[in-house]
């Protein structure tokens, strides 16, 4: 007798169709989201620190900073020019043909930067931060729905501004 195999189609396979699902896939960039984004902010809080230690670097050559040092502009330069950078590539990788899931996944390092910088310049107003945020999210969300977005950028800054606002709203300080 001779044994015929049948090749298994990819339509065939359950974990194959079990990932094509759209509530499976919708779930799963979700959370990649969630757990790429926040490495991607932990990387990005490493770099903030190697950029900041560059430009006090570079500044203390021409202005001694020590403790006493009274420039009370300084600190948010530092700050404003690090999220102005962050904006900068931001604008570059939004332009690729990355996947949108790429994208979102990377949007939560300008979401959580802008908000995080609005933040440190209004923290003295918790009125006034709260509002520039929200005010700052909410166009963002009007421009994905304007320009016909993937719900993906929606959920990017809905998770990153909710959870700065619990983060905050609980104590903690950046």
């Amino acid at each position: 007798m001779k044994k015929t195999h049948k090749k298994t189609k990819a339509k065939d396979n359950p974990i194959i169709s079990f990932f094509k699902n759209i509530w499976v896939r919708n779930i799963l960039s979700a959370l990649a989201v969630a757990i790429f984004g926040f490495i991607l902010l932990n990387l990005t809080f490493i770099f903030d620190a190697i950029y900041q230690g560059v430009i006090r670097g570079i500044v203390s050559l021409f202005i001694p900073l020590t403790i006493d040092t009274r420039i009370h502009w300084l600190p948010g330069l530092f700050h404003g020019s690090f999220a102005v950078l962050v904006c900068i590539i931001s604008y570059f990788v939004f332009r690729t043909r990355l996947k949108d899931i790429y994208k979102a996944i990377y949007m939560t390092v300008p979401v959580a930067t802008v908000l995080v910088t609005l933040g440190i310049f209004l923290y003295q107003w918790p009125i006034i931060q709260y509002s520039v945020c929200g005010i700052v999210c909410l166009c963002a969300l009007y421009y994905f729905y304007r320009t016909k977005q993937p719900w993906i950028y929606y959920y990017t800054v809905i998770l990153v501004s909710i959870t700065l606002t619990v983060y905050t709203l609980t104590g903690g300080e950046i």
